[in-house]
């Protein structure tokens, strides 16, 4: 074995010569065995690269660590490195390998998932090595997506939910539909980020791993202030007090929306996320503002975003208006707490909402009228 190992404190080094080249490294191994095994690897990969060249025995793991300091995205490529381990070679990558990987890290996902996960930042990988001159440029079949989901919520539907909804869901609810951010984003967001003389969170934990800051209407902002937010930890709460424990893939409050979503007579296509494409639909239809939906949004491509804002009838804006969705003024104009028609009242017609009485309490102006 032309490398050579010294134990240096609790951990054995390498030392030697290979392909005429001086190397020096530390094995991390502990155990003598361990080492010996580390090393016989290095001299195995370290001579056929010598003989084979770079192109041939390049991994997918060297690639992607190329990718990633060149400034690629990198949320998706943890489970993906995991799943091919070190040694696994970008020339043995194909469609049938990433059919393998799919059906392990992905067995029930659809296919937008698939697509979006695995086959995108897997795709962006080659593409810079076929660059670099590293591996050819190859094709990865993308999974066939369904439709796009068109449901979202007219103003009357949420107002139901909001009117069957307790006073902590209730308080989601508005977060969600004032803002568009993702459950997961607005459960992990902090009471200290919450500023609401101008109806903004500052999110440092986001999805896309690019904080950026939410700004809501003022109707949102007075229901959710409505609810007894913490001054510290997690702005929004379970009814018990105690903050969400999140879970990969679920919604921590799933029944209640459910529920709520069940007694407002709407059915089983209305999620949690479709409340993002509902804030989505709003507010452009509100505003018109394309590069603002984006930036509130957290997306990065006009794609994504063109995803999630919904073909909508011209008077939408109007039914807005009239339900006290003014996503227009927003930020440092958003109006004083209390003066958004936040009361909603159940009559025969359904639910309606209405303006307070001017001078009204603050308990008047939040409340539910059953």
């Amino acid at each position: 074995m032309p490398l050579k190992l010294i134990k240096r404190g609790a951990v054995y080094h390498a030392h030697g010569t290979l392909a005429g080249r001086e190397f020096r490294k530390s094995t991390g191994c502990r155990k003598r065995a361990d080492a010996i095994a580390w090393a016989e690897r290095i001299e195995r990969e370290t001579l056929e690269r010598h003989a084979l060249g770079l192109a041939a025995t390049l991994t997918f793991h060297e690639a992607a660590l190329a990718y990633l300091e060149a400034g690629g995205e990198g949320r998706f490529m943890a489970p993906i490195l995991e799943y091919f381990g070190p040694d696994f070679r970008l020339a043995h990558l194909d469609n049938a390998a990433l059919n393998q990987a799919a059906q392990a890290l992905f067995p029930r996902a659809a296919p937008a998932t698939i697509n979006r996960c695995l086959i995108t930042p897997v795709r962006a990988v080659v593409n810079l090595a076929a660059e670099d001159g590293l591996t050819p440029l190859r094709k990865f079949r993308t999974r066939r997506e369904g439709p796009a989901r068109t449901r979202w919520l007219r103003p009357a539907e949420l107002d139901a939910m909001l009117y069957c909804a307790g006073p902590h869901l209730r308080a989601i609810l508005a977060a969600m539909i004032g803002t568009g951010a993702r459950v997961s984003e607005l459960l992990t967001a902090q009471a200290a980020n919450f500023f609401p003389d101008t109806g903004q969170i500052w999110l440092d934990d986001t999805k896309s791993d690019f904080p950026r800051m939410l700004r809501m209407p003022g109707r949102a902002r007075d229901l959710l202030q409505a609810a007894a937010l913490p001054e510290t930890g997690a702005l929004l709460r379970r009814p018990d007090g105690a903050e969400y424990t999140l879970a990969r893939g679920q919604s921590p409050f799933k029944t209640a929306f459910n529920r709520a979503r069940d007694k407002a007579g709407l059915g089983p296509d209305v999620t949690p996320h479709v409340l993002r494409h509902t804030w989505a639909t709003w507010f452009y239809a509100a505003t018109r503002d394309f590069g603002s939906l984006m930036d509130i949004g957290g997306w990065r491509t006009p794609d994504m975003a063109q995803r999630y804002r919904k073909l909508a009838p011209d008077n939408l804006a109007d039914d807005l208006a009239a339900h006290g969705w003014d996503f227009t003024r927003l930020g440092r104009a958003l109006p004083p707490p209390g003066t958004a028609p936040v009361v909603l009242e159940a009559g025969a017609g359904g639910w309606a909402c209405r303006w307070p009485q001017p001078g009204a309490a603050p308990a008047d102006r939040l409340r539910l009228v059953n």
